[in-house]
C-alpha cells in the first residue's frame, strides 16, 4: 500500500514551489499509480470546491492582456487574475493599515 503524500502548510508560494519541486520522484510515482487506478482527472485535487466561485465581467482587452501575461508566466489566465486580485487586496490592506 502506498504511503499518502503529506503536504505541509507553507509560509508563501516560494516555499511551496520549492517543496513541490523537491517531490519529483514521489509525485511521478503517485501519478503513475493514480493513472493505473483511473484516478486522474481535472479538478480531482483535495479541496476542490473549497473556495466560492464568483463571476465578474471584464473588458475583452483586459482578458486578452491577462491571457498574454499569464502565458508568459506559464499560468492559466484565471489563476493569474486570481493572483493579481489577491496581491492587490493585500497591498491595499497594508496601505490602509499603515
Amino acid at each position: 500500500m502506498q504511503k499518502k503524500l503529506k503536504v505541509p502548510k507553507f509560509k508563501n508560494e516560494v516555499e511551496e514551489a520549492k517543496w513541490w519541486d523537491s517531490q519529483g520522484a514521489t509525485l511521478t510515482h503517485a501519478f503513475q499509480q493514480a493513472a493505473v487506478k483511473g484516478g486522474l482527472g481535472r479538478g480531482t485535487a483535495k479541496g476542490k470546491g473549497a473556495t466560492p466561485t464568483t463571476t465578474i465581467r471584464l473588458e475583452p482587452e483586459d482578458i486578452a492582456r491577462a491571457r498574454a501575461q499569464a502565458t508568459r508566466k506559464g499560468l492559466r489566465y484565471q489563476t493569474y487574475l486570481k493572483m493579481l486580485i489577491r496581491e492587490t487586496l493585500l497591498k491595499e490592506e497594508k496601505n490602509f493599515a499603515g
